[in-house]
């Protein structure tokens, strides 16, 4: 089943000679439970194509389908509320409210839906995350790998189409960010959550189903390696 559906997707910033073409006739597909890796160089549009998959950015042409959904045929007030509910963001640098603890960290989405938080699927996410000993811990308090799994545990809270990971390991050593892939990997099998992750690091791209290739705004390689 797909899940994600990107439709001849530019993107251009300046005009005249400053013009940079970001993206160029992007297209391509993604299927529900599938572990999509986005490789390419600095400057190369991987970046931007993912502000725009997750709704944070629009393209000059084109179009994103999110489970069914053209999100940037919605309004700016109904993108909000779909990104909140479709679309798990997980940031290279975290991006934690520094005033709430681990526990009100991962519910944050569920709480500005204005929903009632689910006991039970917090709890089985904080117990995955192997953070029960920190749930009343602030972000200050927290290693980086504890941190970036209080981003993790945020970005699977409402169940969301997608996740969106940019450079999830890139502010973590070695052992932090070989566990945060394994986290990754885990709520991809477990939960059949799909997740595009944007990389610079080869290896950490050859742990994903498949791996688009990215260079000058046009995807150059689309290789599936399991």
């Amino acid at each position: 089943m797909e899940i994600l559906r990107v439709e001849d997707l530019c993107k251009t910033y300046g005009k005249g000679e400053t013009e940079v073409k970001a993206l160029n006739h992007v297209s391509f597909s993604v299927e529900k439970g599938e572990f999509v890796a986005i490789i390419g160089a600095s400057g190369s549009g991987k970046s931007t194509l993912l502000h725009i998959l997750g709704g944070v950015d629009r393209p000059n042409s084109g179009k994103v389908y999110i489970d069914g959904t053209d999100i940037y045929s919605l309004n700016n007030d109904e993108l909000a509320i779909f990104r909140r509910r479709q679309i798990g963001l997980i940031y290279q640098f975290y991006n934690l409210i520094p005033i709430l603890n681990v526990e009100e960290n991962i519910s944050l989405p569920v709480l500005l839906d204005g929903k009632e938080v689910d006991a039970g699927r917090l709890n089985e996410i904080v117990d995955t995350l192997g953070l029960r000993d920190r749930v009343k811990h602030l972000p200050n308090q927290l290693s980086g790998g504890q941190q970036q799994r209080v981003s993790i545990g945020r970005s699977l809270m409402n169940t969301p189409a997608i996740i969106l990971a940019d450079e999830p390991t890139g502010n973590l050593d070695s052992k932090n960010s070989k566990e945060i892939l394994e986290l990754l990997k885990f709520s991809n099998k477990k939960y059949n959550q799909t997740i595009i992750m944007i990389t610079h690091d080869q290896e950490l791209a050859l742990e994903a189903d498949r791996i688009l290739t990215i260079d000058d705004g046009c995807i150059v390689k689309n290789e599936k390696i399991r």
